[in-house]
């Protein structure tokens, strides 16, 4: 039975991500920061028959993080998924907090880190190796036509930097590393205008999951398949 970790699992992509994974048979660990207020996580765990664990791990709290680790130590992890993630302020040029800035990096760029760095040997002992970290278009500074944005975007940018990086330096242990780009969602993220809906999102990402092999490690794909320029 393959295994999956996936943060951020208490809404919106994560909690499908969730869902969907277990409906097809996997064994997921959901993670999430306040596990008794995710009712929804918690319903969804409840209806798969054992295959879903819930666990509370802010990923910013590297004891948290090195806790979770340590408890899931011997089960081989086929799929990290660092989906947590933070749009920060959206104040334009000359209005930066730049406290609020930092904290976007914390979650969007040093969590998944930290979380790669815990759960590495976990996911070199699985079959497939795979570690996604969600990323977004806005983080390509070639496609970056729009300006403003800027603790979000900087923050993709840099994590498709670590992803590439990553890519390289695990690609001895076999362990293939990709930024992916879920589109523009229906979620408290993306708002109600959003293209996609959350169910046509997911049903993309996982058929670009299916398909990853180490030959696609280091790339930047959106839900489509379509790699996405750096």
């Amino acid at each position: 039975m393959p295994t999956a970790l996936i943060t951020g699992a208490n809404r919106g992509l994560g909690q499908a991500l969730v869902r969907s994974f277990a409906t097809d048979g996997w064994r997921v660990h959901a993670c999430c920061r306040v596990p008794d207020k995710s009712l929804d996580l918690r319903r969804v765990a409840e209806a798969a028959d054992g295959l879903v664990e819930v666990h509370r791990l802010d990923v910013t709290d590297d004891l948290q993080v090195r806790g979770l680790a340590r408890s899931l130590e011997g089960e081989p992890l086929d799929l990290l998924f660092n989906n947590a993630g933070i749009y920060g302020p959206r104040e334009g040029f000359g209005s930066q907090d730049f406290e609020a800035w930092a904290k976007v990096l914390q979650v969007n760029l040093l969590a998944p880190l930290r979380m790669v760095e815990n759960f590495v040997d976990l996911v070199a002992a699985s079959e497939r190796k795979l570690i996604a970290n969600m990323s977004s278009r806005l983080g390509s500074i070639a496609e970056n036509r729009g300006g403003s944005s800027y603790p979000y975007r900087s923050s993709k940018a840099a994590l498709n930097m670590a992803t590439r990086s990553l890519a390289v330096d695990l690609e001895p242990r076999g362990i293939a590393v990709v930024a992916l780009h879920p589109g523009w969602v229906q979620t408290d993220m993306g708002g109600e205008e959003a293209a996609l809906t959350i169910d046509e999102s997911v049903a993309g990402l996982r058929r670009v999951i299916a398909g990853l092999t180490i030959d696609e490690s280091g790339r930047f794909f959106d839900y489509s398949g379509a790699e996405l320029p750096w």
